[in-house]
């Protein structure tokens, strides 16, 4: 196995753009949630006039949504926050025609009301019930897949010390956000999927990508601990951690 050190400087020499994982193929693997998101998702957009997904990142899900359509909606938007990520998005998704517009997460959307058919979103960072259902068009549907509670525990945990849980279960916070905007919550599902990391590097960008995992982190701050995580990778091979994905479907009332 090569150096710590120069397994951390790879590890934060790698560009964080995007919300493409290629990066990790032999270095770490996550199992899916067993629905399918994009398959899903596309089936949906296949019966849609009209799509919006909320804080794309930088495109490259929505474009595998869009890309399995068929028929394709004949009108594609998108939203996204973080600066760097919006040309990326735009780039994705020009041969779907698709509009990206820069807005930030906690900001109202920028669509009209009852407007839109179909509203999806990947793991987003905000979700914001009153404003899903807003621009929803009477029928439409939101379908998400959302991080769940207590994802990469095991990670997270390692460097930061036990951490405390939510008065309310994620799931519920959910169910009780849709309904409380006027959704009716058709589907609303949990699994809990398996990480492995097979080296520091991976494990270093990871935390640089997906910022919220540990929010304060930087390399300086947490080498200690990230000497921990490589010791096992050394002897066992992998860390493993295990994420949690949450599948909601909600529709507005006709």
């Amino acid at each position: 196995m090569p150096d710590f050190d120069d397994l951390v400087a790879e590890g934060e020499s790698v560009p964080t753009e995007g919300w493409d994982f290629s990066w990790f193929s032999g270095r770490a693997t996550e199992e899916r949630p067993s629905w399918g998101y994009a398959r899903m998702a596309a089936a949906r957009a296949s019966n849609a006039s009209s799509v919006l997904d909320v804080q794309t990142g930088g495109g490259e899900v929505y474009a595998e949504i869009l890309a399995g359509a068929d028929p394709r909606p004949p009108v594609v938007a998108a939203t996204e926050g973080w600066h760097p990520n919006v040309a990326i998005a735009r780039a994705a998704l020009e041969k779907f025609d698709g509009i990206v517009v820069e807005s930030p997460e906690d900001a109202p959307l920028p669509y009209a009301d009852a407007s839109v058919a179909l509203v999806t979103s990947r793991h987003p960072v905000v979700t914001d019930f009153a404003e899903i259902a807003r621009v929803l068009v009477s029928g439409g549907t939101y379908l998400s897949q959302q991080i769940g509670e207590r994802s990469n525990s095991e990670l997270y945990e390692l460097l930061m010390g036990p951490q405390p849980r939510g008065q309310v279960a994620r799931i519920d916070a959910l169910r009780t956000g849709a309904t409380d905007a006027g959704l009716e919550v058709v589907s609303l599902r949990e699994e809990r999927t398996r990480i492995e990391f097979f080296d520091t590097a991976a494990v270093v960008h990871f935390l640089r990508k997906v910022v919220w995992t540990v929010p304060d982190f930087t390399v300086d701050r947490y080498r200690d601990r990230l000497r921990a995580v490589h010791e096992t990778i050394r002897r066992e091979g992998a860390f493993v951690s295990y994420s949690s994905r949450i599948l909601l479907e909600a529709r507005r009332a006709q």
